[in-house]
């Protein structure tokens, strides 16, 4: 990757909060097989875009977890992909990633169905909340990124997108030239179809946790789109479809041009 860090200092991008060297920049970016796919010119633009996600939003540690400039360039490089097309005003209105090392256990307040205010704990890899900050594990970052359809850092972030309609429900704002009727079909379809797969303990295409909610099914499938298009465009091609329209890339086209 020399000549992205030629490029990115040519800019004058390297005068930001953090000074990356050659050897962090390479190693945070070889180790995201994703990236892989991407053309010489993609990846110019995918870099200056982390970049500007660094000087908008701030890392912040939990727990005494020591943030890295590898672990900045990891976590940047993935967060910049969902918008390489749509631009970083989709991630407006919240300023902070809070880091945990490993997977951490919020606090949730919720009134039961007798009208009780009940606490409940549960640990967690990553949590996005609607006008707050996302929040990851460390550990699960660097346990995604594989090309296996887990990857913490797209999930969370394709929670924030969703929410940008003003609900997190599974349909993030569509572009005018898209249609809200193909996407509720397209979606509910796959959605209905996973859950009875679920439901009758079979093996699915996707991460069977896309079954908890059409929330989750987005969030879920936006990792499959990206790490695994040709798993998820098999059993489901028209929500591969409408995630292509909303987007704006073809990772499945990407993957199969990179090949040598």
């Amino acid at each position: 990757m020399r000549h992205l860090m030629d490029w990115w200092r040519s800019r004058g991008i390297a005068r930001e909060r953090t000074r990356f060297d050659s050897a962090d920049w390479s190693w945070a970016w070889k180790r995201l097989p994703l990236l892989d796919r991407l053309d010489k010119d993609t990846s110019e633009r995918l870099a200056d875009l982390a970049m500007r996600f660094l000087r908008d939003k701030t890392l912040e540690p939990a727990q005494g977890l020591v943030v890295t400039d590898r672990m900045r360039l990891t976590i940047a490089f993935q967060a910049a992909l969902p918008i390489l097309e749509l631009g970083l005003d989709w991630y407006r209105g919240w300023y902070s990633v809070i880091l945990y090392p490993d997977v951490f256990m919020p606090e949730h307040q919720f009134i039961n169905e007798d009208g009780l205010v009940q606490t409940e704990r549960e640990s967690r890899s990553g949590e996005s909340w609607s006008h707050g900050p996302v929040i990851l594990s460390w550990a699960d970052i660097k346990a995604g990124g594989k090309l296996d359809g887990y990857n913490v850092v797209l999930h969370e972030l394709a929670h924030k997108l969703d929410a940008r309609s003003g609900a997190t429900n599974g349909c993030p704002p569509l572009h005018a030239d898209m249609s809200a009727a193909d996407w509720k079909e397209a979606f509910i379809s796959a959605f209905d179809d996973l859950c009875q797969r679920v439901s009758r303990n079979e093996d699915t295409a996707i991460d069977p946790y896309a079954s908890e909610s059409p929330a989750e099914f987005f969030a879920v499938a936006t990792e499959a789109f990206f790490e695994i298009p040709d798993t998820l465009a098999t059993p489901y091609p028209e929500v591969y479809r409408q995630l292509r329209a909303f987007y704006r890339q073809d990772p499945l086209r990407a993957s199969v041009e990179a090949r040598p």
